[in-house]
């Protein structure tokens, strides 16, 4: 190979190796984590009163969940299909 043909592939590949990772960052935004829950406010929130969570309560994590709020166990198919660990908060009583 010709010291022309060697300069040309060291240039393709730092410009190859520059436009990857100026089209890889995107517009800068990061992608988001509800996709589609309750999108019409500008916060969701929820409340619940620890007296009335009866003995345990298993709240999503993922915003994936059809019983959003409460963890319905889609995490699991997400966690596979992302690589995530995201798991559901689990809130209970302590025995006496």
């Amino acid at each position: 190979m010709s010291s022309n043909n060697v300069s040309l592939s060291k240039g393709a590949t730092a410009a190859g190796i520059l436009l990857f990772q100026y089209f890889s960052k995107g517009s800068g935004v990061k992608p988001k984590v509800n996709l589609d829950l309750q999108k019409d406010n500008p916060k969701v929130v929820h409340a619940f009163d620890i007296e009335d969570l009866g003995d345990k309560a298993v709240y999503c994590r993922c915003w994936r969940s059809k019983k959003f709020p409460y963890c319905d166990g889609t995490h699991a198919k997400h966690n596979q299909e992302t690589g995530d660990n995201v798991g559901p908060l689990i809130m209970k009583r302590k025995e006496a």
